[in-house]
């Protein structure tokens, strides 16, 4: 024991006290570092701050982030996570322009930001937001009317060269550099987010993937009218997306606007699509003029097998398809099944022999899953079937 009190941290390497203190949340990062002068300076090293949560810090105020942003945060932050004051009995300003301005000039690498239940009704617009952000997360905040609108640059006119530099000009903001370069947007339980804000972010010239989960004012005219298409002048719409995710799961009461209802018209490009809730059904019904189609997920559902494969049967071209925390429906006894004509010539193509065994079929009614496996094989003989978390509906006697 007299020969461990003889030693101290003074001994220990700074790379090794650096890995220690990596395992520490912010709020106790900033409380080592007034142990002494060492301990400071070691906080400070830019590896312990390339991704920071502060969501389980609660109460955390514009002051706070402040002191962090002048004292902690740097060139090595890469992600960042906050709770913001919406839900808090506290209230008061949470981000200030001026912070994110600050924000962008400290942080030149930061590429994901998560919010979660912050109000940005006060900010003007997220262009002000780091220009070097890739991927934006919105969990249970508000959003102002305008929030996604792009303000292009005002460029004199010019008879000559307007018409070559129209296209130039799109995507650029108000500095003259690339304006919003966010190619990942997920929003989870933002209400106020509507058709209006889904047609402000056919302007962002580099988005590829949008994530709208619980955005209960979506309808299926708006996702209609961003869908890429060809227009006029080329393709117009969200063309530059290739994965999509929608899903209603929380929230009981509100009307639902079945805005999957939106993919019936196609859409060009995209190449993923997820589905989840009480949007799996209409998704699933318009999934087939989706010509580009690889990937399709389904998530937190209720499905037979016949409505699989009814939808399954036109996507030829599909890679991969996944089904996580879905609930099958018990298979009808075959005597039954006087509408599953689809199913049943599935299964014909993939066993040679018109004779299946009798317990085989039993086992199908209670388990639909290797029946589902066995009719999908034979439809898409090229796609991956992945089951997560699935289990199967009990009948009610």
């Amino acid at each position: 024991m007299d020969v461990l009190n003889g030693y101290n941290l003074d001994y220990f390497p700074e790379n090794l006290l650096i890995d220690i203190l990596s395992f520490l949340g912010v709020r106790e990062l900033v409380r080592a570092g007034r142990v002494c002068k060492r301990w400071r300076r070691l906080v400070k090293d830019q590896r312990l701050w390339r991704v920071v949560d502060l969501t389980a810090w609660k109460g955390v105020t514009s002051r706070i982030l402040w002191v962090l942003l002048r004292q902690y945060l740097g060139c090595g932050l890469r992600c960042l996570r906050m709770r913001g004051l919406l839900l808090s009995a506290r209230g008061g300003t949470f981000l200030s322009e001026s912070w994110l301005k600050a924000l962008s000039t400290k942080c030149p690498r930061l590429r994901r930001l998560c919010l979660l239940h912050a109000d940005l009704r006060s900010l003007p617009s997220c262009q002000i937001l780091p220009p070097s952000l890739q991927v934006l997360e919105l969990r249970g905040c508000e959003l102002p009317r305008g929030f996604f609108e792009q303000t292009l640059p005002t460029v004199p006119p010019n008879s000559d060269s307007e018409a070559t530099t129209s296209r130039e000009r799109v995507g650029k903001g108000p500095s003259g550099h690339s304006g919003i370069t966010i190619e990942s947007l997920i929003l989870n339980n933002v209400p106020s987010f509507t058709d209006q804000h889904l047609q402000s972010l056919t302007s962002w010239q580099k988005l590829s993937h949008l994530e709208l989960r619980d955005t209960f004012r979506i309808t299926a005219n708006g996702l209609r009218n961003c869908a890429a298409k060809d227009g006029v002048s080329g393709v117009e719409g969200l063309f530059r997306l290739r994965k999509l995710e929608l899903g209603i799961t929380g929230r009981q009461g509100y009307h639902l606007q079945m805005a999957s209802l939106g993919l019936g018209s196609g859409w060009l490009g995209l190449e993923e699509l997820s589905l989840g809730g009480k949007e799996v059904g209409p998704g699933l019904l318009c999934a087939s003029r989706l010509k580009d189609l690889k990937r399709l997920c389904l998530w937190s559902c209720t499905l037979s097998n016949l409505q699989i494969c009814k939808s399954c049967r036109m996507l030829r071209g599909l890679s991969r398809l996944e089904f996580l925390d879905v609930v099958f429906q018990p298979r009808q006894c075959p005597s039954e099944e006087g509408n599953a004509e689809e199913e049943q010539d599935g299964e014909e193509a993939v066993s040679e022999d018109n004779g299946t065994n009798e317990n085989q079929r039993k086992q199908d009614v209670v388990d639909p899953i290797p029946s589902l496996r066995r009719t999908l094989g034979a439809m898409l003989p090229c796609c991956t079937l992945v089951f997560t978390n699935c289990s199967v509906q009990s009948n009610a006697e």
